[in-house]
C-alpha cells in the first residue's frame, strides 16, 4: 500500500475530530439536528485549519445513510466514497482551475438532476474567489433558488474577493487560527500513534512555525520524522525549518531590554552564521514583544498567549523590568524594520541597527520621566534618586542580571549662587525722538495695558499673526498711524506680519478700538533701546545684553533672582545640575 503523509491520515472524519473551531461544528450539529440544513454554506479561514475538511464532514453527515446524522458512520458505501473523493454524488471543484462561465454554466446545467445514491447532490468549491464576476453572475440564480436536493458548500481564504451578491446568499461561517496549545496536544497524539519520540520543545517549536494551521505542522512533522527517524529534538526542528529557539528570543529580548548592544550584535551574528532566516527572526520578537505587553496590561495566562508556565514566569519577569511606553516604541521599531528587511540588501545590517534602536529607547531616559521627577520636586517631596534595577531575569542558558531601562537617578547637590547679572555693555544712546502728546501717550498705554485682547481680537480673523503679535508691543500712536514694535531676537515674526491679509485685520481691530481710520507700520525694537516688551506680556527680557557664554541668551539678574525664590526652581536646578539661561512668562 503506498505511503500516506500525515496530513492525509490524520484528517478529521468527524466533527468532534476539527481542532479549534467549536464555534463551527456545534452550530452545524445543531442545524442538523433540528433539520435547519441551509442550501449554501461559506467557510472562510487561512489555509490548513480545516475548511474542506469540514465541507467533507457535512457532506458525510448529510449523505451518510443513517442521515442526515451529527456522526456518520464512516462505514457505508456513501461514507466510503466522500472520503476517497469517488461520490458522484459529492462533487469537489477547484475555483481556481475551474472559475470560467462555460463551466459554471454546465455545473448549473447538472443541477437538475437527481443524485444518484444519497438524499442531496452536495457541490464543494474551494478558493470561491478565484471565480470570474461572469462566472459568480452566473451562478447567482441557480445559488438564490436551488433544487431542494442541491447543497453548496464554499471555502476561501480571501472573502473580500467574493461579490457581495454570492455572500449574500450563503451562511458564512469564520474558521479562527488555532491555538498553539491544541496543536502540540493534536502533535502529541500523533507522534505517540506513529510510536514517534519527541520532546515537549519541539512540538511546541513545530506549533509556531505552523502560525496557527494544524496542516502545516503535521506536514512540519512529517519532514522531520523523515530527516531524523523515530526521535525529533528542538534542535533538529530549529535546524530543518531555519526559525530561532524560544530560549535565543529570550536572551535577545533581555538584552534589548537591559540595553546591552555588545550582547545584541553578538547574539545576531551566531544567527545569521547558522543559516537563521533573520526576516522570521523579526516576527518572532515582535510577537514575544507583543507579548510583553500583553503581560504587563493584563492578568492573562499561559494558555490566552500560547506559551508555556516557564515561558509565561519569564516574560513577566521581563515585562516587570521595562514600561509600556518603551515597549510600544519597540514595537513600532519591529514593525517598520519588517517592512524593509525584505527588501534590503544587507538584512544583518539593517536588523542590528533596528535592535540597537530598541535597546537604546528601552534604556534612554524619556522626557515623561523626567517630568515625572520634576512633579515629585514640585509638590514639596525630598529628592529622588533612582537607582538602576538589577533583579535577575531568566535567560535561555539560566538565571541572568538584566539591568532594567535606566531613571535618572537625582541626587541632592549644593545649591549654585544665583548667576550674577551681566553688565549691561556702555554704547552711546540713541537720540530721543518727539515726545507724544498727552492724548497720544494715553492711547499708548492703553494699547499696551489691553495688547493681549486685543491680539486675540486680531487672531479670530488672522490666526497667524496672533503668536506673531504676542512678541509685540505698540510704540507711539498718532492721528492716522500705529507704530508697533517687535523683539528683535524674533525677526521672522515680523516678516509673518507683512502678508496682507495680517495687516488688514491688525488696522481693522485698532480703527475699532480708536474709533478714527488708521494705518500699522511695524518695526524692530534696535538692541539697547529703553523700550521693552511690557512686564504683563507673554515674554520678559533683558534687553541690550550681550550672553554670558557667548552664545546662549542670558536672563537678567533681577528676573533670576526672582524666579530662584521658587522652592520647585531651586530643587530642579539643583537635581539637574542648571541654571537660568532665558526666562519667558
Amino acid at each position: 500500500m503506498a505511503y500516506e503523509v500525515i496530513a492525509r491520515k490524520w484528517r478529521p472524519q468527524q466533527f468532534d475530530d476539527v481542532v479549534g473551531q467549536a464555534h463551527v461544528t456545534d452550530t452545524l450539529k445543531n442545524a442538523i439536528t433540528a433539520d435547519r440544513i441551509a442550501h449554501a454554506y461559506l467557510f472562510v479561514g487561512p489555509r490548513g485549519i480545516g475548511k474542506t475538511s469540514v465541507a467533507r464532514i457535512l457532506a458525510k453527515a448529510l449523505n451518510c445513510k443513517d442521515g442526515p446524522t451529527v456522526a456518520p458512520c464512516d462505514t457505508c458505501d456513501s461514507c466510503k466514497e466522500i472520503m476517497d473523493g469517488r461520490s458522484l454524488d459529492v462533487l469537489e471543484i477547484d475555483g481556481a482551475s475551474n472559475n470560467s462561465v462555460d463551466q459554471v454554466r454546465e455545473l448549473r446545467d447538472t443541477v437538475k438532476f437527481l443524485p444518484a445514491r444519497g438524499p442531496f447532490k452536495i457541490y464543494i468549491i474551494d478558493e470561491v474567489h478565484m471565480l470570474t464576476p461572469q462566472a459568480f453572475n452566473a451562478l447567482l440564480k441557480t445559488l438564490e433558488e436551488p433544487p431542494s436536493h442541491v447543497k453548496f458548500i464554499f471555502a476561501t481564504t480571501e472573502p473580500q474577493k467574493v461579490l457581495a451578491t454570492i455572500l449574500s446568499r450563503c451562511q458564512r461561517f469564520d474558521l479562527r487560527r488555532i491555538p498553539a496549545a491544541l496543536i502540540v496536544e493534536r502533535l502529541s497524539t500523533i507522534v505517540k500513534a506513529e510510536k514517534v519520540k519527541a520532546d515537549e520543545d519541539a512540538l511546541w517549536a513545530v506549533a509556531r512555525g505552523a502560525e496557527g494551521g494544524l496542516r502545516d505542522a503535521e506536514s512540519a512533522l512529517d519532514q522531520l520524522i523523515s530527516f531524523k527517524g523515530r526521535e525529533i529534538s528542538e534542535a533538529d526542528m530549529l535546524t530543518v525549518f531555519g526559525l530561532v529557539s524560544r530560549q535565543s528570543l529570550e536572551e535577545l529580548a533581555g538584552a534589548t531590554l537591559g540595553g546591552d548592544i555588545p550582547s545584541l550584535i553578538r547574539i545576531v551574528g551566531e544567527l545569521d552564521a547558522a543559516g537563521k532566516d533573520l526576516q522570521r527572526l523579526v516576527t518572532d520578537l515582535l510577537e514575544y514583544f507583543r507579548n510583553l505587553l500583553v503581560s504587563s496590561c493584563t492578568n492573562y495566562g499561559a494558555a490566552e498567549l500560547d506559551v508555556t508556565e516557564a515561558q509565561l514566569e519569564v516574560l513577566r519577569e521581563q515585562a516587570a523590568h521595562c514600561s509600556q511606553e518603551r515597549l510600544l516604541e519597540i514595537a513600532d521599531i519591529l514593525v517598520e524594520v519588517d517592512g524593509r528587511l525584505r527588501y534590503a540588501l544587507s538584512k544583518r545590517t539593517l536588523l542590528e541597527t533596528a535592535l540597537i534602536r530598541c535597546a537604546r529607547t528601552a534604556t534612554v531616559v524619556s522626557i515623561d520621566e523626567i517630568l515625572q521627577q520634576i512633579n515629585i520636586l514640585k509638590s514639596g517631596g525630598a529628592t529622588v534618586t533612582s537607582q538602576v534595577s538589577s533583579k535577575p531575569t531568566p535567560t535561555a542558558t539560566g538565571t541572568k542580571a538584566v539591568a532594567s531601562a535606566p531613571k535618572p537617578a537625582i541626587e541632592a547637590k549644593r545649591p549654585k549662587p544665583a548667576p550674577k547679572p551681566v553688565t549691561e555693555a556702555k554704547r552711546p544712546k540713541p537720540e530721543p525722538g518727539p515726545k507724544p502728546e498727552a492724548g497720544e501717550a494715553d492711547e499708548v498705554l492703553a494699547l499696551r495695558r489691553d495688547w493681549h485682547e486685543i491680539v486675540d481680537e486680531i487672531g479670530k480673523a488672522a490666526p497667524l499673526a496672533k503668536n506673531a503679535l504676542l512678541d509685540a508691543c505698540p510704540l507711539s500712536v498718532d492721528e492716522d498711524c500705529v507704530v508697533v514694535g517687535f523683539d528683535p531676537e524674533f525677526p521672522e515674526h515680523r516678516e509673518r506680519m507683512d502678508v496682507k491679509r495680517n495687516v488688514t485685520a491688525a488696522q481693522n481691530v485698532l480703527r475699532g478700538i480708536l474709533g478714527r481710520d488708521v494705518t500699522i507700520r511695524f518695526c524692530m525694537i534696535p538692541e539697547g533701546s529703553e523700550t521693552t516688551i511690557p512686564s504683563d506680556s507673554r515674554l520678559v527680557r533683558d534687553r541690550g545684553k550681550k550672553p554670558a557664554d557667548g552664545g546662549k541668551r542670558a536672563a537678567s539678574g533681577n528676573v533670576v533672582d526672582r524666579w530662584m525664590e521658587h522652592d520647585a526652581i531651586k530643587k530642579t536646578l539643583q537635581a539637574f545640575d542648571g541654571e537660568i539661561i532665558d526666562v519667558r512668562e
